[in-house]
Formats: C-alpha cells, structure tokens, sequence
C-alpha cells in the first residue's frame, strides 16, 4: 500500500504562484510515473503534468509554460509549481502514482481563487 500526501493548496489571485507538495509513503523510484491531476466542480478530472523515474515531464496544453513539476528523490515528493495562475485553474488537485498493477491517489488539495 502507497499512501501520498498533498499539501500547498490554498486561495490565490490570478497572477498568482503556488507550490503543491506531494510526499510518497514509499520509495518513489518504485512509482512510475507520478503526476498531478485535478478536477474543478462539474468536470471530470483531467491530468495536469506527469514526470517519470527519468525525469521525463508531460504538461496538459493549459498549463504548458505556466506549471512545472519536479521531483526530490532524497525526500520521497513531487512537487507542482503553478505560476501565472487564473482562475480556470481552480480545482481540487489530486497526486498519482503507478505502481504495477495499482494506482494510487492522494486525498487532494483545493485551489480556490479570491477576487
């Protein structure tokens, strides 16, 4: 069992900046790939940005050029860093991981924007 946690969310004004902090139960070189995904009310949830044990990064056109995600092997997190924020990118963030045959989920993280 893979437990991941996220953390980082919070209100923010367009223009705005958030680090999401996703820290692995496990090993996360065994977890390929990682990535973020989110859902905003109403939507089905759709994937944000993707990285695998390589290193290698997938971005959905939305948030190309605005977020990046990134790994710390040595503390067992993924991060997503989301700059130039609008407020279309309010959602629940939620973390994954694929460890064959599973996928996991973190609770989630809610972004909100504030006028």
């Amino acid at each position: 069992q893979v437990r991941l946690v996220e953390s980082g969310g919070g209100l923010v004004q367009p223009g705005g900046s958030l680090r999401l902090s996703c820290a692995a139960s496990t090993d996360i070189f065994t977890l390929n790939p990682m990535g973020w995904y989110r859902q905003a009310p109403g939507k089905e949830r759709e994937l944000v940005a993707a990285i695998t044990t390589a290193g290698g990064t997938t971005y959905a056109d939305s948030v190309n050029g605005r977020f990046t995600i990134s790994r710390d092997n040595a503390k067992n997190t993924i991060y997503l860093q989301m700059n130039s924020l609008k407020p279309e990118d309010t959602a629940v963030y939620y973390c994954h991981a694929y460890k064959f045959p599973t996928v996991y989920w973190g609770q989630g993280t809610q972004v909100t924007f504030s006028s």
